[in-house]
């Protein structure tokens, strides 16, 4: 993959020049990032706009997908003032009916309205509330769909924090990385600590989906297991869809409170000085 300056992207996987090669050829050919943005957010509204050193999140989010170099951007809006925000930053926005009742509804709908002809072969979203995430990242979701067996792919990185392992809010993945491997299957997702000992993943809410799998996904209906955690990818699982976890160092956290506003604020501090 190629970033757009004509550089070559990061290897997010640390794979072998020749691996990387052989990926690279089985990856789906046409991919497209589209960022779901809206202004109700429950906790902190109108974040999506809040000022980060002089920028909007948004275009601190769309500028890192689109250093990512996977594939053109979208930023699928709810709301006409943020499609404004974007377009005013250089980049391409869609308006979306601002009452869908998830980001990947939401995506859907904008992948129909750029694409009637149909040319995109996969889709990569990206959360509008992540100003710090590394292009890096970006790319290694997009990764394990070299393998034509995965439906949807998604990130993890491993948990080193006890208390981090044991909060509810901090969505697990349960997966098996086999020894020297960056990329595995996921059995499960919960906001529980599995029992026994061994590596706890962090699931980074981040997902690569082909074009077929979307359609499927977004047409069936919400699974017991999703109901019961309210964890949307549970109701892929239940539908017998497969789901590659990338393993990544780390994700910065997204901005949900005026705290978490302000570490992404330090996070991306201007560097003074040559």
């Amino acid at each position: 993959m190629k970033k757009r300056d004509g550089q070559s992207s990061p290897n997010p996987l640390g794979l072998a020049t020749a691996s990387l090669y052989e990926f690279s050829m089985s990856l789906p050919k046409n991919p497209v990032v589209i960022i779901p943005a809206r202004l109700a957010a429950t906790r902190l509204p109108g974040k999506i706009l809040a000022d980060i050193h002089g920028q909007p999140m948004i275009v601190h989010v769309w500028r890192r997908a689109v250093e990512s170099g996977v594939g053109p951007v979208v930023v699928a809006c709810a709301e006409k003032e943020i499609a404004e925000t974007i377009e005013a930053a250089g980049g391409q926005a869609v308006l979306t009916d601002p009452g869908h009742p998830s980001g990947s509804d939401r995506i859907f709908e904008a992948l129909n309205k750029i694409d009637e002809a149909r040319a995109y072969d996969a889709v990569v979203n990206v959360q509008g509330d992540l100003p710090a995430i590394d292009s890096a990242a970006i790319a290694a979701v997009f990764a394990p769909l070299a393998d034509p067996a995965v439906d949807i792919a998604t990130l993890a990185f491993e948990i080193t924090d006890s208390q981090e392992a044991a909060n509810p809010n901090v969505v697990k993945a349960v997966v098996s990385f086999a020894p020297g491997k960056r990329i595995a299957r996921a059995v499960n997702f919960t906001r529980a600590a599995p029992e026994g000992e061994g590596p706890l993943y962090h699931h980074v809410g981040l997902y690569a989906y082909r074009r077929a799998a979307l359609e499927r996904f977004v047409a069936l209906p919400p699974g017991e297991l999703e109901k019961r955690e309210k964890l949307e990818q549970l109701r892929a699982l239940e539908a017998g869809m497969r789901i590659d976890v990338a393993l990544v160092d780390t994700v910065p956290p997204g901005v949900d409170t005026p705290a978490d506003l302000e570490q992404a604020r330090a996070m991306l501090e201007p560097k003074s000085g040559p």
